[in-house]
């Protein structure tokens, strides 16, 4: 398994990077380094964790994207996150270097590293009490799947979910497109409270005492908003 985390890890940085710089038509790009160098260090902790602590969760989130017993709306849902997501890089890399249509400052972009590690810090929150949150939507009966209520759960339902929010707004600041963080707010974050809905109501149908937990913790990603 450490063998498949370090290959998986690799590939998905070099693809990144080579979408990247090939997306900007240079490598002299600040941003796009600054990115990948986030991304790296950061997944990088958290597989080290994992592998530490949690390699059940690590092996679960090493699996395909399209699996046996995931929700059929999911295996739809998932694919058509992952090209928009890459096409929202690319676009970024065009917008901000090959196009130079955005100019953001350097101190917004350093503020998008802040942003990015503290979504990454909210979701490793996650992973350290809910050895369950694999990347797909279904019901680990071969592992026993039970609810989680416990650490950021307590405070909201969907603490991965809100983690990615800060690394949206961070990827679009660090890499400097004022377009990319516009198609953040209005394409990928929506895309993601879609899914949370419909996660939501697989849980609450199959996940023996998730009812009770919505009533007992009243917001999905905001306290007091949402």
């Amino acid at each position: 398994m450490v063998l498949r985390a370090v290959v998986q890890t690799c590939l998905w940085l070099l693809f990144t990077a080579v979408l990247l710089f090939a997306s900007a038509g240079t490598v002299r790009w600040g941003g796009g380094w600054a990115y990948i160098i986030v991304t790296a260090l950061c997944s990088t902790a958290v597989t080290a964790w994992l592998l530490k602590h949690d390699p059940g969760l690590l092996a679960e989130r090493l699996k395909s994207l399209v699996q046996r017993g995931q929700k059929t709306f999911d295996k739809v849902l998932i694919p058509v996150f992952f090209l928009l997501y890459y096409a929202w890089l690319a676009f970024m890399a065009v917008d901000a270097v090959r196009l130079a249509w955005s100019r953001v400052p350097f101190w917004l972009q350093a503020l998008g590293v802040l942003f990015s590690v503290t979504g990454y810090w909210v979701v490793f929150l996650a992973f350290k009490v809910n050895s369950f949150a694999a990347p797909v939507i279904k019901i680990q009966r071969d592992r026993h799947q039970k609810l989680i209520d416990s650490g950021p759960y307590a405070v909201v339902r969907h603490p991965m979910y809100a983690g990615a929010l800060p690394v949206f707004v961070g990827t679009a600041l660090i890499l400097g497109s004022w377009w990319g963080l516009l198609a953040a707010v209005m394409v990928m974050i929506p895309l993601l409270l879609v899914r949370i809905l419909l996660e939501e109501r697989t849980l609450e149908k199959e996940l023996d005492g998730y009812a009770d937990y919505v009533k007992r913790v009243r917001y999905r990603l905001i306290p007091g908003i949402w």
